[in-house]
């Protein structure tokens, strides 16, 4: 006989009621994390969740069958969502078609998502106001292979130097791997080609301070696989990473978490886990609450792009 469902459990978020079934599905095989779980980590972080996908395109990855099963990327939102659901619609002129993705301006949207078996949350790095033009240049930290994270950490605090240098307020969270982010919120005044052509100039100047570390050397296959790149393509159109507070697809649970700039030395993104943010968060609150307080200017890093290119740096074609 096949084995019976748990009852669906009902969960008051703000004003809406979001039905979870199958609530004691595993997700997360290596501690028994369930659906219900997930549910519950995400209301603990309700603020900072929200505040990271607020009015933003969102791609959602779903996993109907937990880990264990096939990972879904899904950009539309499906038929049959409740009415109070907010969408934007974004266009993908190469294949001259739109999706409907799903817009957060609510937890219980968040919610939602988790019961349409959503683990990670990827938004654009725009709001739907004017999705062509980004309020957010994100810094990601990428290591090779083989490169540790006490590399990372000194690419870290070389960055932070940058933006001090540049009067410019970061943001850094644990990627949930083994990098990390630095967001930035900028000005929407330039489409994603200039903030992409901004995010290299910045990694380039990184890279000349850090040269034993850093690379920005555009094929995988030449880079030094003991190095850390700058991934600059992260902000490019369509594409998306983690947000902040978004549960990974992985075994161990990790948490994109913000963090303080003091505790880039002493932070082990491993501890960072569905289980262990829900208290950091009650304590601490969330660390990316300021970053709408100031909107930076791109303009000296255009600058900085300008005269790389003058300088026979070429700008390699965007990423499809």
């Amino acid at each position: 006989m096949p084995a019976s469902r748990s009852p669906a459990v009902e969960l008051e978020v703000g004003p809406h009621t979001v039905r979870i079934s199958n609530p004691d599905r595993v997700y997360f095989p290596s501690s028994g994390r369930t659906k219900l779980d997930l549910a519950k980590y995400y209301l603990s972080v309700g603020d900072g969740i929200v505040r990271a996908l607020r009015e933003r395109p969102c791609m959602l990855h779903r996993f109907p069958d937990g880990l264990a099963g096939e990972k879904v990327h899904q950009k539309r939102v499906p038929n049959g969502a409740p009415p109070w659901l907010q969408t934007v619609r974004v266009h993908f002129p190469r294949y001259g078609r739109h999706a409907d993705e799903l817009c957060v301006t609510q937890l219980a949207e968040v919610i939602w998502a988790v019961q349409m078996s959503t683990v990670e949350f990827h938004p654009w790095n725009s709001r739907r106001a004017d999705t062509e033009k980004p309020d957010e240049w994100r810094i990601d930290l990428d290591p090779m292979p083989q490169c540790p994270f006490g590399t990372v950490r000194r690419v870290a605090h070389v960055a932070h130097e940058v933006l001090d240098e540049l009067g410019i307020t970061g943001y850094p969270k644990t990627s949930g791997g083994k990098g990390l982010h630095v967001y930035v919120r900028i000005r929407p005044d330039w489409g994603f080609g200039d903030v992409r052509r901004a995010a290299l100039a910045f990694a380039r100047e990184v890279e000349r301070r850090a040269p034993e570390d850093v690379t920005t050397t555009w094929w995988r296959k030449d880079r030094d696989p003991e190095s850390l790149f700058i991934d600059y393509n992260q902000n490019a159109r369509d594409h998306t990473i983690a947000s902040a507070y978004s549960v990974r697809g992985v075994p161990e649970a990790t948490v994109s978490t913000p963090i303080e700039w003091d505790e880039i030395d002493v932070v082990d993104p491993r501890d960072c886990t569905m289980a262990t943010v829900p208290e950091r968060f009650a304590r601490l609150g969330d660390l990316h609450a300021g970053i709408d307080a100031v909107a930076h200017d791109l303009a000296p890093l255009l600058e900085w792009a300008d005269r790389d290119e003058h300088a026979g740096l070429a700008t390699p074609a965007e990423p499809t």
